[in-house]
This record gives structure tokens, C-alpha cells and sequence, in this order.
């Protein structure tokens, strides 16, 4: 007899890759004022939070990205960008 298995469904999915307004009630610290920006230092692969914050602003549109969305930036320019159009947009201006 032979026995098939499935294999686990993931319990993550991707992160949205924009973020507008408020997320939820956790935006703001616990003495009612919003949330903060965050300061990071973004490296090859990774990031090293400086200052810690709820999010970080895209570099190209201004637009507020949670740290957990956070998916796209440049080590060299030390920036965010809330998707892959901002990114590459920020390249082209560098690279051409």
C-alpha cells in the first residue's frame, strides 16, 4: 500500500508590496501618539535597524512601508522602496 502525502501548506504568504494610511490599532505606541520612523542601515541582504519605528518612508514616492513589508532597497543610496517599479525607476536615474 502506498501512502501519499501532501505536503504543508506555508503559513506565510508574501507581503503586500504597498502600504498606505494607518495599519491597525499596533501603529501607534502605547502612549497614543503614531508611530515613528524607523532609522535602518540596509546592507547586502539584510538591514540593521538604528532606530527602532513601525516603518520606513519609500525614497521615490514618500509612501509608508512597515518594516515587515519591507522587501526592496539600495545599500549603495541607502534607501527604501515601497515596490520594484520604484526601485528600478531610482536605478534607471542612476544607471543611464
Amino acid at each position: 500500500m502506498i501512502c501519499s502525502r501532501r505536503r504543508p501548506q506555508t503559513l506565510f504568504e508574501p507581503a503586500p508590496a504597498r502600504y498606505i494610511g494607518v495599519m491597525n490599532a499596533h501603529d501607534r505606541d502605547l502612549s497614543g501618539k503614531p508611530a515613528e520612523l524607523a532609522v535602518l542601515h540596509y546592507g547586502d541582504g539584510d538591514f540593521v535597524v538604528l532606530k527602532p519605528g513601525r516603518f520606513v518612508a519609500c525614497a521615490v514616492t514618500g509612501v509608508r512601508i512597515p518594516l515587515e513589508a519591507l522587501r526592496y532597497w539600495s545599500p549603495a543610496l541607502q534607501e527604501a522602496y515601497a515596490g520594484p517599479t520604484e526601485a528600478y525607476a531610482r536605478w534607471k536615474e542612476h544607471n543611464s
